[in-house]
């Protein structure tokens, strides 16, 4: 029996970005409050300062989309071996991606930006083998 349909990097690549994304909402909503005050010292001197509460909401609700739509898309993948599903995902984690760089460019924090850099190629290339 093979688990990947013939499809194995298609599949490890997006359940590497599920336990990536969806970990990352899973933090978010379990220690809100903590989140809220690192991102909100994080961004203190950028133009996003008093918009964190707001902009991490979206950046959670991308994650988690981006996360269910993936999981369906393993078990499609998986099952008959379409890429529909877990290719709106992978894009939805890409836009949620380049969200998070705009933040970090923001707020001057190259070292951050450039470690999303390294997710965003991963991303990318799950798009490239999806399409």
């Amino acid at each position: 029996m093979n688990i990947f349909n013939n499809q194995p990097a298609e599949i490890l690549i997006l359940v590497f970005l599920i336990v990536t994304f969806l970990q990352s909402g899973i933090d978010k909503i379990t220690d809100w409050k903590g989140n809220i005050a690192f991102i909100t010292d994080h961004f203190k001197n950028s133009p996003l300062r008093n918009m964190v509460p707001f902009l991490l909401a979206t950046v959670l609700v991308f994650e988690v989309v981006a996360s269910i739509l993936m999981i369906i898309g393993v078990g499609q993948l998986a099952t008959n071996g379409g890429a529909e599903i877990a290719l709106v995902g992978a894009e939805i984690s890409a836009i949620c991606l380049i969200f998070m760089l705009i933040g970090q460019r923001l707020a001057k924090d190259y070292a951050g930006a450039m470690t999303l850099a390294v997710y965003f190629i991963i991303n990318v290339f799950a798009l490239y083998l999806l399409q």
